[in-house]
């Protein structure tokens, strides 16, 4: 995004230091298509048949939901994505200030080690697209050699992207908006002509149990986003419009999620196995023809390639943050070998992909949270970021507190991360809590998450919050001490 520190689409070579003032030239509508980036995954298709099959919708209720879960999810990370202009640094660089050079590294351990499930998911999705469009033009049916072979062409080429930084991903989001939008409502204007309409109105309404559990889920999937937002805004100058960064990440994420769960609610009615297919995406091959099928699988492919990317370029700071000295495109290979290997066992070994997705959705929500419940609640009270105290990893760090730790800060994450898993429930794991309460009735175990690490850190005493350093020499401080690890001065 910064057109002065890097060229335009040319390798991202600036870290987790604080951005310069001169160098933050960025708009905020530039955000939008980042957001839509986010969202372009044929996972929400299958997610909205899972609100007519699992969770026995009809189609005003779905509409519903797919209106309420990007308000609530994007909502969040825009709100959050406002410390991003404040401090001028990625989301857990920022964090440094909130816990403490150490105690960082409880959440960002977690938080990374939860991005490598959600990028192998991705990487998942993509390779099946892959073997879908080679199955409808070519007549290849998959084996294990070629699902091997798709997902190593995948996760190689989200490598490339979020390799590269800021820039390649902003420009490859801006084109693939403009071509989604193009062949949704191509996929729209289908499924309007050749619906049995009278069978989607004719279903029968859910309980509103389980409309609250529905927005709940596909909120879910958005809240891994909300760690990463500051990383997207921190080439914002600090004058940006708040409200605009917080309309952006609504605005982009709502203008896909909307009309793509309501296609999987539509498609369901007819095809219900869509809810429960192991491969998430040939059924695409089935429902359309052909000359939409393989366009929109092609346009999916990219914009699961974009999202992987995405949560590579952040998985690299995050990385950077823990202690690997390396540069931060090379961080991101980490997560990308590790993606590859996941994603292997995933596709050779799992029978459900939709029962996995969704209980692994439900977890991966509540490890980020109990981060954004404590990070959050800490914005209220603290409207700049101190670069050189986050960048400093020793006992001088104005960010040290009590031996790198933040005491507030750490117990309000972990009471948080698990009181919200007591009220969680999912194919993998159920809470004791998650019976017989409207929580984990109707799966909100992260929401429960948010509330609790947030209401205590608040009422918690903190560390007096620290002034930002003069600006005079800190670049080059920040440049030097950016490369230190975490542990520094044990």
């Amino acid at each position: 995004m910064s057109k002065t520190a890097e060229a335009e689409g040319a390798l991202e070579t600036r870290g987790i230091e604080q951005v310069p003032d001169h160098e933050r030239t960025a708009k905020t509508r530039e955000l939008f298509p980042t957001w839509v980036g986010a969202n372009i995954s044929v996972l929400l298709l299958t997610m909205g048949a899972s609100l007519v099959v699992a969770y026995g919708l009809n189609i005003w209720q779905a509409l519903v939901v797919a209106a309420a879960a990007p308000v609530v999810a994007y909502g969040l990370v825009g709100l959050i994505g406002i410390a991003g202009k404040r401090g001028g640094a990625p989301g857990m660089a920022l964090s440094r200030a909130v816990f403490g050079q150490r105690g960082n590294l409880l959440p960002g351990s977690l938080i990374w080690v939860a991005r490598w499930g959600w990028e192998t998911i991705n990487a998942v999705t993509g390779a099946y697209a892959m073997l879908t469009i080679l199955d409808i033009v070519f007549g290849v049916r998959a084996n294990s050699v070629l699902d091997m072979v798709m997902l190593l062409a995948f996760v190689v080429a989200t490598f490339a992207i979020s390799g590269l930084g800021i820039n390649a991903v902003q420009k490859c989001n801006k084109y693939a908006t403009y071509v989604f939008g193009v062949f949704s409502v191509l996929v729209l204007g289908y499924l309007a002509v050749h619906t049995d309409w009278s069978k989607v109105m004719d279903h029968g309404a859910g309980s509103t149990a389980a409309v609250i559990t529905g927005v709940g889920m596909i909120a879910a999937g958005g809240v891994s986003w909300i760690p990463s937002a500051p990383d997207f805004t921190r080439y914002l100058p600090r004058t940006a419009s708040s409200k605009a960064i917080v309309g952006t990440a609504v605005g982009g994420a709502g203008i896909v999620v909307l009309p793509m769960v309501l296609m999987g609610a539509v498609m369901a009615v007819s095809t219900p196995d869509l809810a429960s297919a192991a491969d998430p995406v040939s059924f695409l091959g089935e429902i359309l023809p052909t000359w939409i099928a393989v366009p929109y699988l092609l346009i999916a492919l990219i914009g699961m390639l974009l999202i992987n990317s995405m949560s590579m370029y952040s998985a690299g700071f995050t990385a950077q943050t823990l202690g690997f000295r390396v540069p931060r495109h090379w961080a991101v290979s980490v997560n990308a070998v590790i993606s590859l290997v996941f994603g292997g066992v995933l596709m050779l070994v799992a029978t459900s992909f939709m029962g996995s997705f969704i209980a692994f959705l439900s977890l991966l929500a509540v490890a980020f949270s109990a981060w954004v419940g404590v990070f959050g609640a800490d914005m209220l009270r603290r409207t700049e970021y101190d670069g050189r105290a986050m960048a400093d990893t020793t006992r001088t760090s104005a960010y040290w507190y009590r031996g790198g730790f933040s005491p507030a800060a750490v117990a309000s994450w972990a009471v948080g991360l698990v009181a919200g898993l007591l009220f969680t429930t999912s194919d993998w794991f159920t809470g004791p809590l998650a019976k017989n309460n409207v929580v984990g009735e109707y799966g909100l175990g992260w929401v429960a998450t948010i509330v609790i690490s947030g209401l205590l850190y608040t009422a918690l005493p903190k560390p007096a919050v620290a002034h930002p350093a003069e600006a005079a020499g800190t670049d080059a401080a920040l440049a030097e001490s950016a490369e230190q690890p975490a542990t520094a001065g044990v």
